[in-house]
This record gives structure tokens, sequence and C-alpha cells, in this order.
């Protein structure tokens, strides 16, 4: 089986945008299924239901508003910094998605969250009961999202706090050969948070939670390293940014999201010219 993974990263997520617009100019689907996080997820959809553009417009013209981030709404103990409820609905009512599309082509997108509950990753696989909670369930990063969308029954929050890149979740789900799309550069390790005391004094009515913040770059990089040295039966290939790649998690500079999209593309032609 064939399963395609895509990082989040917020706004770094226009990276991926223009590797899945690629895949989509050049009829270029052959997995069985994938799996996203965060902006990657909502980068999937659009890619599975073959909505071309779709992801460019939502990430320049829709993210880069004033109505999704806020940074004002650090004074406020209950205005989102990010608004990513409004971002997905808004994109959703005014964006065409073909998610009818999605559906006929029967290539199933798993969507990870994290339960505020136990800091454990959550995998929804999209259908149209569903598509409405899980996308800003898997954005909602904590404390910038004032709260903890349900899904399931359940609160949750950004999928990356769990499971940044599950790429072991696609191995133990079946896939043996694996394209994983980053959003950092090869080479990045993420490092222990320096202020480990905010997290705590910030989530220190969710234990579970803050335990999970403060052991995310061990999973992270534990992934990373399942990556480089998969098992035996299984290719992983990735497609990274390199360097010049310079969105950051909030960039809002439309320029620097059209050469980042464009970095991307390029990225995906190389790709494919390679396999």
């Amino acid at each position: 089986m064939q399963a395609l993974v895509v990082e989040g990263g917020a706004m770094r997520g226009i990276f991926a945008a223009g590797v899945l617009d690629y895949f989509l100019e050049q009829d270029y689907n052959p997995f069985d299924f994938a799996v996203g996080v965060s902006a990657g997820a909502t980068n999937l959809i659009g890619y599975l239901a073959g909505d071309l553009g779709r992801n460019h417009k939502v990430i320049t013209t829709y993210a880069t508003r004033p109505e999704f981030i806020r940074p004002r709404a650090l004074l406020s103990k209950r205005d989102h910094i990010c608004n990513v409820a409004w971002l997905w609905f808004t994109s959703f009512e005014e964006v065409p998605l073909s998610f009818d599309r999605y559906l006929e082509r029967g290539i199933p997108l798993h969507v990870v969250s994290t339960q505020i509950e136990n800091g454990e990753p959550h995998y929804t696989v999209i259908n149209e009961q569903n598509l409405h909670q899980a996308f800003p369930a898997s954005c909602a990063i904590p404390v910038v999202f004032r709260e903890f969308p349900q899904l399931d029954g359940k609160a949750m929050t950004d999928g990356g706090v769990s499971d940044s890149i599950p790429v072991r979740y696609a191995y133990e789900k079946g896939a043996r050969d694996i394209t994983v799309v980053l959003s950092r550069p090869l080479g990045y390790r993420m490092r222990q948070s320096r202020t480990p005391w905010l997290a705590n004094w910030l989530l220190q009515q969710h234990p579970a939670l803050c335990a999970a913040v403060h052991s995310r770059h061990q999973r992270y990089n534990d992934a990373l390293d399942f990556i480089a040295n998969p098992p035996a039966d299984c290719k992983v290939r990735v497609i990274a940014p390199d360097t010049t790649f310079k969105v950051g998690r909030f960039t809002r500079d439309t320029r620097k999201l059209d050469k980042g999209f464009k970095h991307g593309t390029r990225k995906a032609q190389a790709y494919l010219a390679e396999i």
C-alpha cells in the first residue's frame, strides 16, 4: 500500500500546497490513503477533492486576513489569537470544495488531533458527518485558539502536539511505500522548549496535555528517525523545503507565501522527475 503523509505548520503549509497542486496538474495520485496534521490535513482534502488552486487561495487570501491571525487578542483571555474555526468555515462557504469527488475517489483521509484528557493522538477518517469537527480540531493550536473543539465526544487540540509527522501511523495502517511532505528543511531537529514553565502555567488545568507539549520534541524527532531509517519492508520518500524557504508559522506577507508555494511546486517537479 502507498500512503501520503503531510506535516502541518500553519502558514508553512503553503509549501505543501505547492507540492500538492503540482501533483494535481500532473494527475499524480497513486496513494491508497493519506494522513494529515493541521494545515497538512486541510491541504490534503483540497488535493484529494481535486480542487486545483484551492489551497493556495485559502492560505494567501483568507489566512492572511485579520479575522484569522489577531495578535491583539494576546491581551484578551477569550478572543482567539489564531481563529481556525473562522478560517475553516469561511473558506468552506466561499471557496468551493468538491467533497463529493473526495468521497467518490475512495482515497480516505486520516486527520490527526490530540486528546485533551490524555495527550494522545486521535485519528479520524474524514466523511460527511465529521469534517466540520475534525479539521478545526486538528488545527486548534493550544492557547492560541482559546477553545478545545469537540470531536467524537471528546475535547481536542492541535494534532501536531501528539503526532506532528504521522509516518509511523501510516506504516501501522499497512503502508509500505510512504511519501512524506515536510514543512521544515531536511536536517531540522526539534528542540526542547526553553520555557517549560510557560506551558506549566498556561496548561495547568490540563496536565496530560501539558506533558504532551513537553515531550513533543521527542516524538517529532522519533518520526524523523523513522523516516531516515524505516523498517526493511518499507520505503519512505521525502519532499521537504530547503533553507531558502522563509515562511514562518504566522507569516502573512503574500510575496513570501507565493515564493513558498512556487518552492513547493519546484520540489514536487524534481520529486516526480526523480521517481
